[in-house]
């Protein structure tokens, strides 16, 4: 591994959407020194392993002032870096007329995260610090942390939720995101668990707030979210289906904030060709620069639990102290009854769907 003054990353997947939008913005926000090193990791044979050249000789067009050194590999045993993002994997069909087969998905990409994760394991030293958003994002923490030291595996999903989250919010007050406080913990999926006992939005005052959350939950039980989800994720993917994109944003713009925050995705993934990547870029980037700094920050982040927060065990989102060590200390925002129900609830339908892809069943 390299040196504290020679820092080094390595994206796993680099020529996939994901990938190459992270390699931006990483060099864009200047995120390492000239000195550091950027390993762009792909797969041997294919478009894949064509495709790193090209991408490597862009960015150095585009970046040569301030660049650091750019290295390209093709095996798991060429992986060599203080941290490491997983964003290679297989993605859903993008054809709304196609099933969704979340089985296949997680246990297809369970080799994948297997494979980097028993090769890292191999080596001797320190840990590096893992950062997942691979789907599914639970899977490939719980791989990555039952391989390695578990402290230092985090899942970016939750962060991605987070920003969108309160992206909504303040849409709907009509400030800047900067002024919404908000996190959303559980699953990286249908039962994402929304703070709303945390929310805090810059200018309004407890009582507006209060009325305003009121107004946004309209007397809905947060037990029912999930199912709320999946019945309007029905509507959605009909509705494009149908080709009637413009109906399906209208009907997404017409929800709450949290359904927004939760269906956005699956409807970006249908209409715009590939999945969501600049914002999962964008929520890794911002992540990596926590990494990279000499600071630490509270972040919603997919970890393997040992009752830490909640008594919980397994994989779920919660609040972590995060930075260049890894995760440490859950702080616990003061849940209310029903988040903390849901939570429980997000807990065990993660663990039942980790389960099953990890025996086959």
């Amino acid at each position: 591994m390299s040196t504290a003054l020679e820092p080094s990353v390595a994206i796993v997947g680099a020529a996939g959407a994901c990938g190459r939008q992270l390699a931006v913005a990483m060099l864009e926000r200047r995120m390492l020194p000239p000195e550091g090193r950027l390993q762009l990791i792909g797969h041997r044979g294919g478009a894949s392993e064509h495709e790193l050249h090209g991408l490597r000789a862009d960015l150095r067009d585009a970046f040569a002032d301030h660049a650091p050194t750019i290295e390209l590999g093709y095996e798991p045993s060429e992986l060599d870096a203080d941290i490491v993002v997983m964003l290679a994997g297989a993605t859903l069909s993008t054809d709304p007329h196609a099933p969704a087969d979340r089985v296949t998905l997680a246990r297809t990409n369970r080799a994948v995260f297997a494979t980097y994760a028993d090769e890292l394991a191999g080596r001797s030293g320190a840990s590096p610090l893992v950062l997942v958003q691979s789907n599914p994002v639970e899977l490939g923490v719980e791989v990555f942390a039952r391989t390695l030291d578990r402290h230092r595996v985090v899942g970016v999903g939750a962060h991605s939720d987070t920003m969108r989250f309160r992206r909504e919010l303040a849409d709907s007050h009509g400030v800047d995101r900067s002024q919404v406080t908000a996190l959303v913990l559980g699953q990286h999926g249908d039962h994402l668990v929304p703070l709303w006992s945390g929310i805090d939005i810059d200018g309004l005052t407890a009582d507006a707030q209060r009325a305003a959350i009121d107004t946004h939950r309209a007397g809905r039980s947060l037990l029912d979210l999930p199912t709320e989800i999946v019945e309007h994720r029905g509507q959605l993917l009909g509705l494009v289906a149908d080709g009637r994109v413009h109906e399906a944003f209208a009907h997404v713009a017409g929800l709450a904030p949290d359904l927004r925050a939760a269906l956005k995705p699956f409807l970006v993934h249908f209409t715009a060709g590939h999945t969501t990547e600049i914002v999962t870029a964008h929520a890794v980037a911002e992540v990596l620069e926590i990494a990279l700094g000499d600071r630490t920050s509270v972040l919603a982040l997919q970890v393997l639990l040992a009752g830490e927060f909640h008594d919980l065990a397994g994989v779920t989102a919660v609040p972590v102290r995060f930075g260049a060590e890894g995760w440490t200390d859950p702080v616990d925002p003061g849940l209310a009854a029903d988040e903390l129900d849901l939570l429980r609830l997000a807990n065990r339908r993660i663990a039942e769907a980790n389960a099953a892809a990890l025996t086959g069943d």
